[in-house]
């Protein structure tokens, strides 16, 4: 019998993401040190991994993450300034799963809507609802739903304002410990003249 071989393309888990300064970032902790003081089941995001997703990719081949560079090369969109805003959770059938921080700016939208136009030229599909967003933990269980709600909900957010001059092509790659984040592309917006 004649054995065929094949080779397998190998494909990238990606996506596009700003990432946030050292002062969100403590931020970030304080408010997972409120947190933790509620009994849930789950995990906190590292610090070393946040950032706002402006875009995942999912897993491509390697032509297509050529390409997608290449379209993400020809943006032109102006450095801009970005805030944390509030404190919320996305339930999934009624039971929290996912803690946030939003991430405020029309200019954050208006560069998200740029890349998605940009990409679609690729075959990517559009965004159908963008929330700017980063997850800061994942809750697998919690016994008292509406307290935990009401108490995350209390939570005091400073209005942290950073300027965005640059947006990531990022891979994730998923390990028992958690996923590795890795820079593949640095794309620097523009300074206003």
């Amino acid at each position: 019998m004649e054995q065929i071989n094949s080779k397998i393309e190998e494909l990238t888990r990606a996506f596009i993401a700003i990432e946030v300064p050292d002062s969100v970032i403590k931020e970030v902790a304080r408010t997972q040190e409120i947190l933790a003081k509620q009994n849930f089941i789950g995990k906190m995001t590292e610090l070393e991994n946040l950032h706002l997703t402006l875009r995942f990719l999912g897993e491509i081949d390697n032509e297509k993450l050529e390409r997608a560079g290449q379209r993400l090369r020809e943006i032109k969109f102006n450095f801009f300034e970005a805030k944390l805003s509030e404190i919320g959770i996305f339930n999934y059938r009624g039971n929290p799963r996912i803690v946030w921080i939003k991430i405020g700016g029309k200019e954050v939208f208006e560069l998200q809507n740029k890349i998605d136009d940009s990409l679609a030229k690729e075959g990517f599909a559009k965004e159908e609802r963008f929330m700017s967003h980063m997850t800061i933990a994942r809750v697998k269980y919690v016994k008292d739903k509406k307290f935990f709600l009401d108490y995350v909900k209390n939570i005091g957010i400073k209005n942290i304002k950073f300027d965005v001059d640059k947006f990531y092509l990022k891979k994730s790659e998923l390990k028992e410990s958690g996923p590795i984040y890795k820079d593949l592309e640095t794309f620097n917006l523009e300074r206003e003249i």
